[in-house]
């Protein structure tokens, strides 16, 4: 099977739509960040942080009530989690954000957006040669008009029997991973003594460069584990029946034909192994919004109720296929005062079961300083 190409008239048309804020008619999953939105996100990425799922804590806390996991605003919006446009039939493999965060997600919130193309730069990669990065700019706002983030995401577009048929990222990668029974009880054991910071304050002055991140695990991943981040996150395109029959004569270039002959996604690649071998990768793997959400889990488990994630900038370097367990590690690489605000810069990566880094970035937390009276 064949599918969409990358051309030069379908760049240069791209190109004229850089700086054009996007008006969509699909909503983005999440209009409004209430409790059960909090509650499943938070849950969806394994993180049972009261300050997301306990008004009654929550109340106790300097925020006065519930907040939500910051990374929730990638249900926020479509383009931020990846909803890219042009290049019919070209497939779009998420890599990254650069999310910055003005002030904390709270439970009421009702979200608005604004999001334009700010790029497109032709790249030749591994995967699948050559590939067009599509970067768009969105930002968040309130419902009284507060600036809540600002994120630059940015997807690969590649030709998925390009990458199938010539890549060579995968060539020599080893198959699905097979767990012993003493393997999953080790990783059973590293779930049971994580444990977050919470009410305890993490102050600035305490910190030291070099300091280690107690990392979070993530895994081994299922099928499951992608059902689960899609109920919480949602997918922008996902339709059913009638619906999803419509929805494909409004977009024609948009499905592609299963095994059974039937139109469906191309986000099915993330629970359809045969799928994802078609567009180059050994098996169905997770969604990159979901890896970078973890990276936010370890940190704000790390930096405690009194913190504050300003800054994550993660670049997604490979595919967590089914059966690859990651850990989520950071480490701290300088501690700075920037208008009042005391930050501690780390460095951040996810790392699987072979010692590869399938993602890399680093991030801002600021923290309570002991100067201010915590």
């Amino acid at each position: 099977m064949t599918y969409g190409r990358i051309t030069e008239e379908g760049i240069a048309d791209l190109r004229s739509r850089i700086g054009v804020l996007l008006t969509r008619s699909t909503p983005p999953f999440y209009t409004e960040i209430n409790a059960d939105a909090a509650r499943h996100f938070a849950m969806a990425i394994g993180d049972d942080n009261p300050l997301w799922l306990d008004e009654e804590y929550a109340r106790k806390t300097r925020w006065g009530g519930l907040l939500a996991p910051p990374c929730i605003l990638y249900s926020a919006d479509n383009a931020v989690s990846g909803a890219v446009e042009g290049l019919p039939g070209v497939h779009a493999m998420f890599a990254g954000t650069d999310w910055e965060w003005f002030q904390p997600i709270r439970v009421g919130t009702v979200v608005r957006t604004k999001t334009w193309l700010k790029d497109v730069l032709v790249r030749e990669t591994r995967f699948a040669g050559r590939a067009v990065q599509q970067i768009y700019t969105t930002e968040f706002y309130d419902q009284r008009g507060a600036l809540l983030a600002r994120a630059d995401s940015w997807c690969f577009r590649t030709e998925r029997h390009t990458a199938r048929d010539h890549g060579t990222k995968y060539r020599e990668r080893r198959g699905i991973y097979n767990y012993s029974r003493d393997e999953i009880e080790r990783l059973a054991a590293h779930y049971r003594q994580e444990a977050r910071r919470g009410a305890v304050p993490r102050f600035w002055e305490d910190v030291e460069v070099g300091e280690e991140i107690p990392s979070r695990l993530k895994g081994p991943y299922t099928i499951t584990t992608a059902v689960a981040f899609m109920q919480a996150w949602g997918a922008y395109a996902v339709r059913a029946h009638r619906l999803a029959f419509l929805y494909y004569d409004a977009h024609p270039g948009l499905p592609t034909y299963n095994t059974f002959g039937v139109p469906d996604l191309p986000v099915r690649v993330h629970w359809d192994n045969e799928f994802a071998r078609e567009v180059g990768v050994p098996g169905a793997y997770d969604f990159g919004p979901e890896r970078i959400s973890w990276l936010s889990h370890l940190l704000t488990d790390w930096m405690g109720d009194d913190g504050l994630l300003r800054r994550l900038n993660v670049q997604i370097r490979g595919h967590n296929i089914v059966g690859d367990t990651t850990w989520c590690k950071g480490r701290v690489v300088d501690k700075l005062v920037v208008e009042g605000e005391h930050l501690v810069q780390c460095e951040v990566w996810a790392e699987n079961q072979y010692g590869e880094r399938t993602a890399v970035g680093s991030a801002l937390v600021r923290l309570p300083s002991r100067g201010e009276g915590g």
